[in-house]
C-alpha cells in the first residue's frame, strides 16, 4: 500500500509542475512569445513522459492489490480501495489525502488548459482576420480614374505596389 501512496504522491508532484507550466503557457500565449511557448511545451512533454512511467507503476501496484483482495483490476478504483481500508485507518487516511490532492491538482490543470485553449483560439482568429484583411487590400476595386482615351488607368484602392505598409 505504501508503494501505491508513494507513486500517487510523485504523480501529484509531477502534475503540479505541469500545472505551473500551463500557467506559464498562459503568459506566453498572451504575450505572443512563441519561442518561450515552445520551450515550455518541451519541458511539459518531458514531465508527461515521466508521468506515463509513474502511471505504469501505479497500474502494477493496483493489479497486485486487486490480486490480493480478489477483485477485478479493471473495476478496482481508489475510492473502493479507500473503503476497503476501514480496518487500517492510517493507510486509509493517507490514501484519501493523496487522492484529494491529486484530484485538486488535475482539476486546476484542466481549468488552466481550458483557458489556454480559448486564448489560442482567439489568437488564431486574430491571425486569420489579419490575413483576410491583407488579402482584401490586395484585391481592392479599381478606381474610377480614366485616361484621356476613356480607359481605366488600372489603379486600385488601397494597394501599395511598394510592398507592405507597416505604418497603417
Amino acid at each position: 500500500m505504501e508503494n501505491l501512496i508513494d507513486v500517487l504522491d510523485r504523480e501529484n508532484a509531477a502534475y503540479e509542475r505541469v500545472a505551473v507550466l500551463a500557467e506559464s503557457k498562459t503568459s506566453a500565449i498572451v504575450a505572443g512569445d512563441i519561442e518561450n511557448l515552445g520551450k515550455i511545451m518541451e519541458e511539459e512533454q518531458e514531465i508527461v513522459g515521466k508521468i506515463q512511467g509513474m502511471e505504469k507503476q501505479r497500474d502494477k501496484f493496483l493489479a497486485d492489490i486487486a490480486n490480493v483482495v480478489n477483485r477485478d483490476v479493471e473495476t478496482l478504483k481508489l475510492i473502493d480501495l479507500i473503503q476497503m481500508l476501514e480496518s487500517m485507518p492510517d493507510q486509509q487516511q493517507k490514501l484519501k489525502d493523496v487522492q484529494k490532492r491529486l484530484r485538486e491538482t488535475i482539476d486546476k490543470l484542466r481549468e488552466t488548459n481550458g483557458k489556454n485553449q480559448l486564448l489560442l483560439a482567439e489568437r488564431l482568429d486574430m491571425v486569420d482576420f489579419n490575413l483576410n484583411m491583407i488579402r482584401a487590400v490586395k484585391s481592392a476595386p479599381q478606381t474610377a480614374n480614366y485616361s484621356k482615351n476613356a480607359y481605366t488607368n488600372g489603379q486600385s484602392l488601397g494597394i501599395f505596389h511598394g510592398g507592405f505598409d507597416a505604418k497603417q
